[in-house]
């Protein structure tokens, strides 16, 4: 017993060491781990000269629709191996969705019935293919339990059910996302309807309505980079110090004097960004996770963490040609847009975008609670860790709940670490944070919220989807590591 028990010590003393060098040598303010590491932390070491970069923004294709019914859609995706040149000179072995990195835009509409042919040609491994922010049944969401063996596919059909928005999709495979996606299998998902239709907005896909999948890699020394995971990684999730902008490092898009519509997605596997422009001018966030905000908020900077999303109108009308404007993360510049000639069209900011129907806390049936422990490989979700043989949560179809999210993970004095809370197959509103109600730019559709160390968030909704569901921290190596649940809703 004492054998035992001494090397249970002697673990816990490993372990908290090993969490105090890494965690809190790696950590930002207040000791929460949320800015990426300096590139002097991480190996990289090339000249910024050899970078590919400096060139234009390239911008995701739009996905063909294969079926020319209006009201149907088919889509063709294939995931694949490949290698990418992202410093001049140097191929990295990457994965992409029908091409090299990255993958195509799916754009769909409200009331559309979508099938979506999806093929892993990837080397020995199993994928899926996970449709984050979209409210469809289990056994269409894309989940770890829909694995695709290498030559096989997967054909799941579903009908659009909800408001326009940016969602995104992605890998979702037991213990291997963090690497699927870190490797480039991501991509962008659009639903269109009526309001989006309506509004008088910049909707020109590629030209004044841009998205900005925002990444940060470790690149080795030569200029590749690859998934190796050290004790920082394991403990705070793999953050980088050189940002990608839609696969590009440090690219630059040319805008017009006048309005442009950016759709951001923070498509890292841990890094919180902390985003804003080089001149401090604001900007007006007109849309989150799920859909359009009621207004357009006014702000000066954005936080987005893992997975989250945001549209947001920048105006660039009072440049002059050959101006350059910085987005940047924490005061480090990473893409710049050229101002260059005048718009086709005058827009101004809507005095009103949508409106959202509230859910009153009082039609909430019960109230869940979801609590971030552990550090490392002990990460957890009330104290268990994910097995794909049990089902945590039961949940009647169409009731309303309120799931109350805490993180208590750290060790006290030794700090935390921000923990993004995401459920697969639903839509939430936050009804505060704290006890004090949520920025006004998270009083919109959240399908992914951060959570700081110490905080308790409390979001409401309506579970009107039947199947097996996730629900797990959005810092990909922490769902690899066992940091997720099922839910079962019927």
């Amino acid at each position: 017993m004492k054998k035992y028990l001494g090397i249970s010590l002697a673990g816990l003393v490993i372990i908290f060491g090993g969490y105090y060098l890494f965690f809190i040598q790696g950590s930002g303010i207040s000791g929460f781990p949320i800015h990426p590491i300096n590139e002097s932390d991480n190996g990289y070491s090339f000249n910024k000269t050899d970078i590919a970069g400096n060139s234009s923004l390239p911008i995701p294709p739009l996905l063909e629709d294969k079926n020319p019914d209006p009201d149907k859609a088919e889509f063709h995706i294939t995931a694949q191996n490949a290698t990418k040149e992202f410093i001049s000179g140097v191929e990295t072995e990457t994965m992409g969705y029908n091409g090299n990195y990255l993958g195509p835009v799916i754009r769909v509409r409200n009331g559309e019935d979508v099938s979506v042919q999806v093929e892993n040609n990837l080397e020995d491994e199993i994928t899926t293919i996970h449709w984050h922010g979209l409210e469809v049944d289990g056994d269409a969401d894309g989940g770890p339990h829909s694995g695709i063996q290498p030559g096989e596919s997967w054909t799941p059909e579903f009908t659009i059910d909800q408001p326009a928005a940016t969602l995104w999709y992605h890998p979702h495979p037991e213990k291997n996302t963090g690497r699927q996606v870190y490797k480039g299998l991501a991509g962008l998902f659009f639903i269109e309807d009526e309001v989006s239709d309506s509004l008088d907005i910049p909707k020109e896909y590629g030209v004044n309505d841009v998205p900005l999948i925002i990444q940060d890699k470790q690149f080795n020394e030569n200029g590749s980079f690859q998934y190796e995971l050290g004790m920082h990684d394991v403990m705070n999730g793999l953050q980088g110090g050189t940002m990608l902008v839609n696969g590009a490092v440090d690219p630059y898009l040319e805008v017009p004097k006048g309005m442009m519509r950016l759709r951001l997605l923070n498509g890292s596997n841990a890094s919180v960004y902390e985003l804003h422009f080089s001149n401090n001018q604001t900007f007006y966030q007109i849309a989150s996770d799920g859909g359009f905000l009621e207004n357009p908020i006014e702000m000066d900077e954005l936080i987005l963490g893992p997975a989250e999303r945001a549209e947001i109108l920048v105006d660039f009308s009072n440049f002059k040609d050959g101006d350059t404007i910085q987005l940047s993360n924490k005061g480090s510049e990473f893409m710049k847009f050229v101002v260059n000639g005048e718009s086709e069209s005058n827009y101004a900011i809507p005095e009103q975008l949508t409106t959202i129907e509230k859910i009153d806390p009082d039609e909430a049936v019960r109230t869940r609670e979801f609590v971030f422990q552990g550090m490392g490989p002990m990460v957890n979700i009330n104290g268990k860790q994910m097995d794909m043989n049990r089902i945590d949560e039961f949940v009647d179809i169409h009731e309303t709940e309120i799931w109350e999210v805490s993180n208590e993970s750290g060790m006290g004095m030794m700090g935390g670490t921000v923990h993004p809370f995401h459920a697969h197959g639903v839509q939430f509103q936050i009804i505060d944070r704290d006890g004090n109600p949520p920025p006004l730019n998270e009083t919109g559709w959240k399908d992914t919220f951060i959570v700081y160390p110490g905080e308790k968030v409390r979001a409401i909704a309506t579970f009107n989807h039947s199947g097996v569901f996730m629900y797990h921290c959005h810092i990909l190596e922490h769902e690899d590591a066992g940091m997720m649940g099922q839910f079962k809703v019927e």
